[in-house]
């Protein structure tokens, strides 16, 4: 009996064999085109229940067997896994497209769409109309068959493109290895870092120590291994991923991608697929993008520039180096930023245990928004590090369950995310809640030390909970409306915010211990934590820049001239660029985000959001960052709404005004520039 097959809660993981995911997948897509058909086929008129709400229910069980699948295939996949994805994808688009492109269906929709002003919907109801139209008219609805023909063709194209991109980015990452026998080449390297790095080594039965791309031995080593050959080897080796010209490369996948999108937006009437994409979004189109980009580049420029100059003079004093490269840049801004403020992630590490950190953000969660986390045992688990919780608010009512995450290994890729098992929504006056899950890749546990997080392990934790609390408390009707279903440049909101309360003592006191002696951490340390927040933030705000623009030039121009992918990005590059190039490397081959995830034309919404994080955050600070008053009006008017209207309308909501340009810069100390 296959297990994915009968309505689930909670995924029966030990129940689920690789080989129940296909059947299961053509079953429910089967039976979910049977309940379009019943749509189709109703005799009487169409209405919003009859048509809009029956196609928004439509389909629940192929959903929830997608999200057990496609988040197996980011967190725990092996080869398996990764042919039937494959396999799956272009079924899926197929589908997707079968329902996009049915003019019955969209017949029905059209009428009820055009009644909207007679139907006295709820303003939610009025968004689920308006985004299920759109929907369809934006993905062929209106075409005529020769172009919906194409259209299919492309969709399942890109499916598997994407997916192979993924896949290669992630074999690339697991297959390089720097082996090292001799430990002089590690000094500089804390005990933590070399201890973790032995362990390595040993799981892989070899003598030494192992480094590998994942972040928490990757970076480490670029930040304080002094030698500097070793340094730009495994630099070399983490910008060039997917940039070999071998089977694993990506430059054909990146070129095709970037034209079939093109086409698919032209295809549907738009200039580039930076114009489609940004109708749906609060930046409205690519021109407002770029003038933003810009707007940005011109306060953080010349800041970024005098940040290089002095890390390059401080460089050339301690060591006599002439020229800061790429893979110098972390190693001698960590001795600078020692220096001037007397900071060193080893010193902050011991008071950031993993479980203090969980439980410190738990805190945060129950003074603001009165939640409660409960670790449970009886829920089943894809791996057996993964820990889960049940979420209450005062009242004993329950809001959600959670999945969390936290090591790397083989068969995840790299990164932090949030996702979710099960949505939430209403139905026959029930509220179905959610179940949310926080995937990261942090410093594992040594046979000495606890997992101890750098600050900057710190920042993302808060950070994937900020999305993980947009899941956890959202409250809508309809789950395509629930939690982080929102317009792409807001769904970065929650989680910014949330990294603020790591700079502020009232929220470290909560579990910023030392894990040996229980002390809180100095104050001293904190003041420090927070003067070093700004530490080159002008270079740190031109690389986020960068990645931005080099979304929109594969994105908001016509492609097809573009036949190298290294000359155009650094062609792109130009105005950004502080750091020699390094012909070996390629970011595009390896830009996952957008790629292979959602954030194509959407980069630039990690800044976005930053300006309304900082605008958010101020509001905060005024009235006392634990102040319950402006934390319900969040949680009330953002985290619970989900995409059940304008992002805009949601943010003066809460904030009674639109968000101002200048809480980012100020908090990024670029105000002056």
């Amino acid at each position: 009996m296959n297990p994915l097959l009968t309505p689930f809660d909670t995924a029966p993981f030990s129940q689920i064999k690789n080989e129940h995911f296909k059947p299961a997948f053509l079953q429910t897509m089967e039976d979910a085109r049977a309940e379009i058909d019943a749509i189709t086929d109703n005799q009487e008129a169409p209405t919003f229940k009859n048509t809009i709400e029956a196609l928004e229910f439509s389909g629940r069980q192929l959903d929830r067997i997608s999200s057990v699948f496609f988040n197996l295939n980011s967190a725990e996949t092996n080869e398996e896994i990764q042919k039937i994805a494959q396999e799956v994808s272009p079924l899926l688009s197929e589908f997707s497209n079968d329902i996009t492109l049915n003019e019955k269906l969209f017949e029905r929709i059209k009428t009820v769409y055009e009644q909207e002003e007679d139907l006295n919907l709820s303003v939610e109801q009025h968004t689920l109309l308006d985004k299920k139209y759109k929907s369809f008219s934006r993905n062929g609805a209106n075409l005529p068959e020769d172009k919906k023909k194409r259209l299919r063709e492309i969709d399942a194209e890109l499916s598997k493109l994407k997916l192979k991109f993924g896949e290669n980015v992630l074999a690339e990452t697991n297959k390089y290895e720097m082996h090292l026998t001799d430990e002089n080449d590690l000094e500089g390297l804390p005990d933590g870092a070399k201890e973790a790095a032995a362990q390595l080594a040993k799981s892989k039965d070899k003598e030494g120590w192992s480094i590998t791309l994942d972040y928490p031995s990757y970076i480490p080593f670029m930040k304080y291994a002094k030698n500097r050959e070793l340094r730009k080897e495994l630099s070399l080796a983490f910008g060039s991923k997917g940039f070999h010209g071998d089977d694993l490369d990506n430059q054909e996948n990146v070129l095709k991608i970037a034209k079939l999108r093109h086409e698919r937006a032209n295809l549907l009437g738009y200039k580039t697929h930076a114009h489609f994409v940004l109708e749906e979004r609060m930046a409205e189109a690519p021109e407002k993008v770029h003038s933003f980009l810009n707007e940005l580049l011109e306060k953080a420029k010349p800041a970024a520039e005098r940040e290089f100059k002095q890390l390059s003079a401080y460089a050339k004093e301690l060591d006599g180096l002439e020229k800061l490269e790429k893979w110098d840049g972390s190693y001698y801004s960590e001795k600078l930023k020692q220096q001037l403020f007397d900071l060193d992630d080893e010193l902050l590490k011991p008071y950031f245990k993993l479980e203090n950190v969980i439980d410190g953000v738990f805190k945060v969660a129950e003074k603001l928004f009165g939640l409660r986390f409960e670790e449970v045992f009886d829920i089943e688990k894809y791996y057996e590090e993964v820990k889960t919780f049940r979420v209450y608010d005062t009242d004993k009512n329950f809001i959600a369950l959670f999945y969390a995450d936290f090591h790397p290994r083989k068969g995840k890729r790299g990164g932090a995310w949030m996702t979710s098992f099960k949505p939430q929504y209403k139905k026959d006056g029930e509220n179905v809640r959610p179940h949310i899950s926080n995937v990261c890749n942090f410093t594992p546990s040594t046979e000495t030390k606890p997992s101890l997080l750098t600050f900057n392990e710190v920042t993302t934790l808060f950070h994937e909970f900020g999305h993980g609390l947009h899941g956890m408390l959202a409250d809508t009707t309809y789950p395509s409306l629930s939690g982080t279903s929102v317009y792409w440049d807001f769904v970065e909101l929650p989680s910014q915010v949330m990294e603020n309360w790591c700079y502020e003592k009232e929220a470290l006191e909560l579990f910023a211990r030392h894990y040996e002696t229980g002390e809180p951490i100095p104050m001293e340390l904190v003041q420090k934590i927070k003067e070093s927040a700004t530490f080159q933030e002008g270079m740190a705000t031109l690389r986020q820049l960068s990645f931005g623009l080099l979304d929109m030039s594969w994105h908001g121009v016509d492609p097809s001239r573009i036949e190298d992918v290294k000359k155009h990005e650094t062609q792109v590059f130009e105005g950004t660029q502080l750091y020699p190039d390094t012909p070996e490397t390629c970011m595009s081959t390896a830009f996952a985000h957008i790629f292979q995830g959602g954030y194509s034309s959407g980069y630039y919404s990690y800044k976005w959001a930053e300006v309304l994080d900082a605008d958010a955050f101020a509001y905060f600070k005024e009235k006392g960052i634990f102040n319950k008053e402006i934390a319900t009006k969040f949680k009330e008017n953002v985290l619970s709404k989900g995409g059940t209207e304008k992002p805009m309308v949601l943010y003066k909501r809460f904030r009674g005004a639109e968000p101002k340009i200048e809480a980012l810069l100020e908090r990024a100390g670029l105000s002056k520039e």
